[in-house]
């Protein structure tokens, strides 16, 4: 299947030996996408996070044992299985930018979606969102409120890219030519160790762009041919094995 062109490729590479698991991005992204807080974040099917933070491990005793940390978004598929799936075209992947929507008015929480994404980026809305002592009044006003009954997912942060663009517009210049910086999600924002880049991967002047074409850059489940547009980044060879299903005589590329 062909992927679709696009001028602009929002993505990001996200760098595994620097991620501490600090699980600083996850909280950004609660705060900022108006993510209600749930009384057991344990229950992991009905806890709600659009970006997880995974524990990797060489499985070696010590002194050999070694972790990695691998935060997992919406990893925003070239030709989502997720869209395809939709019976009511709630998800596409139409827009400039190549950034997977959700439709919340449109979902019907049917699941379908959920069931076909192999990175398990999507969540199902199970209770009516609560937020506690006054909280809500600390809501991202530019993020919409879902309701119970439909699925929700990471969208790098769209209404940022809909301000900068915006803000482009009433300064003159072109909303679809933005500096490098002027558009970022919040979990890039918020990582202590600078981990996340964000940015066009058609521009090679970004940053982003030259960290995903670097022999250390693989995506998740590669194999797949999902053309991801979020890439991982380490230089310790049992990290980027465990990014796809590689045998144990097979050697990883690059």
């Amino acid at each position: 299947m062909q992927t679709k062109e696009f001028t602009i490729k929002w993505g990001m590479a996200i760098d595994l030996d620097k991620c501490t698991g600090c699980g600083a991005c996850m909280v950004a992204c609660q705060a900022e996408n108006n993510l209600a807080p749930i009384a057991d974040a344990s229950n992991k099917i009905k806890v709600m996070n659009w970006i997880t933070v995974y524990e990797l491990s060489n499985g070696k005793p010590y002194p050999e044992h070694d972790v990695a940390y691998l935060p997992r978004p919406c990893q925003q598929c070239g030709h989502p299985p997720c869209v395809s799936v939709c019976p009511v075209i709630a998800t596409d992947k139409n827009e400039e930018g190549g950034i997977v929507s959700q439709v919340t008015p449109r979902c019907i929480g049917c699941r379908y979606c959920m069931a076909a994404c192999p990175y398990h980026a999507r969540y199902f809305n199970w209770r009516d969102p609560v937020w506690p002592g006054g909280l809500e009044k600390a809501l991202t006003p530019d993020v919409s409120v879902r309701p119970r009954g439909v699925v929700e997912k990471c969208t790098f942060c769209h209404h940022r890219w809909m301000a900068a663009k915006d803000k482009a517009i009433v300064e003159g210049r072109d909303p679809m030519d933005l500096a490098e910086g002027e558009y970022v999600t919040s979990c890039t924002e918020a990582c202590p160790n600078g981990a996340i880049t964000f940015g066009d991967l058609n521009n090679e002047e970004h940053e982003v762009a030259k960290l995903a074409s670097s022999k250390h850059a693989h995506r998740l489940l590669e194999r797949l041919g999902a053309h991801t547009q979020v890439y991982y980044v380490s230089r310790r060879e049992w990290v980027l094995r465990q990014l796809d299903n590689y045998l144990e005589d097979e050697k990883v590329k690059g």
